[in-house]
């Protein structure tokens, strides 16, 4: 009988809280709307908290960050479908932190099952569940989840604000509402006389809102379409403001050094420091030092000339000793059992055993825009320009580096020059915190360097995999999957929130265990090491190396049964997961698999279930002169419900693109318990002469909607992986591939 492993009689990881939390307040506490935290002037009306009516037009309050990946356009989108604004007037403004602004999708996740099974039931208290978010505050953007969440809340937010709108005019003209018709932020009545929002503002807000009705698809004008990103024409033109990009008045600017092997400090002397003109102070932080100058270089310059004496890493200091501990996490009871089919310990009768072993490395985030964030601290209150993805938490986080309450600090939003999880960390907030405490009436801008950046990050983990499997008559009859590496969850929990919570890690074997192939004997284990390396969110998070395990265990099954790798997997998916097999159907007939191939060349057929997302990737790869350069990708996804199909398909893009450097040449390594790689130079992504041609195809028959921001990096290291086998003959087994092939770098 199939199973999703013991989870009835435990908790998951931020599930405890979610479900424990939701019996504590009760149900009405957790329904309950949150306050609005706009504050309109006269004249003005916040007619919900994501819409913002005053004189000058009409701003609507996208919630999530935006850092590249086109969420606010679509967001906003949501809100303007409804609301009747022309595109062209659309004003947008990150959220405040606030309860309001809470992602209720982030806590669908914690619900038991593999997801793209999910019953109605299940996904209705999923949703319950998600409410849990508002008490906790949970303003986040991560976990592919933006329009997940806002997809039904922002849509009935501007029907909300449309139909006070109407009243506040029927009221006016003695025209009854059902008689009125709004158009680009006009209510309009039937002898023609149109009313712009701005005049109808004051009365709009003192009428009782009510639940709206949401238009049908059918009519929707902006939803469905490729729109004209919001934030296009301010990058292309220089003028979009970055977290770096803050000047306030007055502001000072400053450098830090982090003790590179994530401990304390012994002892320091910053007089060579504290000697060169236009150093203003040295701050110290526990575990480094901060410099405040009169201008970022200056200050670099004088944190480097600090002579510093470090305490030792908390970890094993090389990097092979490292992977000896995640090894030895097999040899513990595995942390979870999370999918557990038939007898995966019995070898079928007549069936042909497979077994390999897969390792992939650290990974840093790598962000364009160096972390950075500016502070001002004044006695009793504190401002945080910060490049968040988590502007509650970040809030709460620096009020207690300055001893304050959370309502005495104000958290204000730029754009994210890059974020993959790495911003939806408090730490660079908190050292900008620390400074400005220190130079009280001063802002600061703290800028990391780039090398403090990439050997102080939060690395999605190294990880391990063992894999078994066995083959019969051209089918998969058998997989036992074991993987082991760090929790991100638990050390994000004790990060984020001071708890260390227990429990099967769903995270942590996600693209394993919800992997929709219908084998009848499947088990997946999890095992997790006991390591103090620090590690977080990365794009895709544990599917971005679960993936690479069971796709490219999936292609040495299929060429032991002797199959078609492409055929195989279908045959086994089609009954599971329809949608899945959909998109693989779609690569298949994109690509032409199965034609004559070019002489030199290889292909190879990635496939995963993430964030609510199947994506199938087929990629080419050609051998010029003993050179291997990828030079095409395929890739069809099915998010269910397309909201914009340019930014969806930028996103399959660039999350392969993400997927791809990771797997042709990154890596994190240790020695001396310090990080090796300091720069691009030693840590290199894709560039345009060796990214491939891409062609994507989108689809919608998926049965709910899916995340888009992620689910195309996960499939792009086994799809290469097993292109290069296809044209070598080698199986690589660990990543990065160049370790392995003369790839174009």
């Amino acid at each position: 009988m199939a199973s999703i492993g013991k989870i009835a009689r435990r908790t998951f990881l931020i599930g405890s809280a979610a479900i424990v939390g939701g019996a504590a307040f009760g149900a009405w506490y957790v329904g309950r709307p949150a306050p609005n935290p706009l504050k309109p002037g006269s004249g003005e009306a916040a007619l919900t908290p994501f819409v913002l009516v005053t004189g000058e037009g009409v701003t609507l309050i996208t919630p999530r960050s935006e850092m590249g990946q086109g969420t606010q356009t679509t967001l906003a989108a949501l809100i303007a479908e409804e609301l009747d604004v022309a595109w062209e007037d659309v004003r947008i403004m990150h959220g405040p932190p606030a309860a309001a602004y809470y992602n209720s999708a982030l806590l669908h996740e914690v619900i038991p099952g593999k997801g793209y099974d999910q019953s109605e039931f299940m996904h209705a208290l999923a949703e319950y569940v998600g409410r849990v978010g508002k008490v906790m505050e949970m303003q986040i953007t991560g976990g592919s989840t933006a329009m997940k969440d806002a997809y039904e809340r922002l849509r009935v937010a501007g029907a909300t604000a449309r139909e006070a709108l109407k009243s506040a005019a029927s009221a006016r003209l003695g025209v009854e509402t059902a008689r009125l018709r709004t158009e680009n932020g006009q209510v309009i009545a039937p002898d023609g006389t149109a009313i712009p929002y701005t005049d109808l503002a004051s009365d709009a807000a003192k009428v009782d809102l009510r639940e709206p009705e949401l238009r049908d698809p059918s009519q929707w004008k902006y939803l469905g379409k490729a729109m004209p990103r919001l934030d296009m024409v301010g990058k292309v033109t220089g003028t979009a403001a970055f977290g770096i990009d803050t000047r306030p008045e007055g502001l000072k600017f400053a450098a830090l050094r982090i003790n590179p092997k994530r401990a304390g400090m012994r002892n320091f002397d910053a007089s060579a420091a504290e000697s060169m003109p236009g150093v203003e102070k040295v701050v110290d932080l526990g575990n480094g030092l901060a410099v405040v100058a009169r201008n970022t270089w200056l200050a670099q310059q004088a944190v480097d000339a600090i002579d510093v004496e470090w305490e030792d890493a908390p970890y094993p200091s090389e990097t092979a000793a490292i992977f000896e501990k995640i090894a030895a996490a097999f040899d513990k009871k595995p942390n979870s059992t999370m999918r557990n089919d038939g007898d995966a310990d019995a070898m079928p009768e007549g069936a042909t055993e497979v077994t390999a072993e897969y390792t992939v490395p650290y990974l840093a985030h790598a962000t364009m825009e160096p972390m950075n964030a500016t502070a001002h601290y004044t006695g009793d209150a504190l401002t945080v320009w910060s490049g968040n993805q988590a502007p509650t938490f970040t809030r709460d986080h620096c009020a207690r580096a300055a001893g304050l309450d959370p309502a005495q600090v104000t958290v204000i939003t730029p754009y994210l020059g890059g974020g993959f999880g790495r911003r939806g960390e408090m730490d660079f907030s908190v050292y900008a915190t620390k400074v400005a405490v220190a130079m009280q009436g001063t802002p600061v801008q703290l800028t990391w360097s780039r090398e403090e950046d990439m050997r102080h990050d939060f690395y999605r983990p190294g990880a391990m995999a063992r894999m078994r499997g066995a083959v019969r008559r051209g089918s998969a009859v058998l997989l036992d999957a074991q993987v082991a590496a760090q929790s991100t969850s638990q050390q994000a929990m004790n990060r984020w929130l001071g708890i260390s919570p227990g429990g099967p890690d769903k995270g942590h074997v996600d693209g394993l265990f919800n992997a929709p192939y219908a084998i009848p004997n499947h088990r997946v284990r999890g095992y997790l090491a006991d390591l103090d390396v620090p590690v977080g969110f990365w794009r895709s998070v544990g599917a971005s190396f679960n993936a690479f395990f069971q796709d490219s265990f999936m292609d040495e099954l299929a060429h032991a049964a002797g199959a078609d790798p492409l055929d195989f997997r279908l045959s086994l998916m089609r009954d599971e997961f329809p949608a899945g097999a959909g998109v693989l159907e779609a690569v298949r007939d994109m690509s032409g698999w199965g034609g004559t191939k070019l002489a030199n060349t290889g292909r190879g057929v990635g496939f995963s279930y993430s964030f609510g997302t199947p994506v199938a990737q087929v990629v080419e790869v050609i051998d010029e002169g003993g050179t291997i350069r990828i030079a095409r990708v395929w890739i069809a996804a099915d998010v269910g419900t397309i909201l914009d199909p340019g930014i969806t398909e930028a996103q399959m893009i660039g999350g392969c693109i993400y997927g791809l450097s990771a797997a042709v040449n990154e890596e994190i390594t240790f020695a001396d318990g310090a990080v090796e790689q300091m720069n691009f130079p030693d840590y290199d992504a894709l560039r345009m002469h060796n990214t491939p041609k891409f062609e994507v195809q989108l689809l919608e028959n998926n049965n709910r909607l899916g995340g888009v921001g992620e689910p195309g990096t996960p499939p792009a290291a086994p799809a290469l992986a097993n292109a290069l086998f296809d044209l070598t003959g080698t199986r690589a087994r660990q990543l990065p591939l160049s370790q392995s092939f003369d790839l174009l770098l």
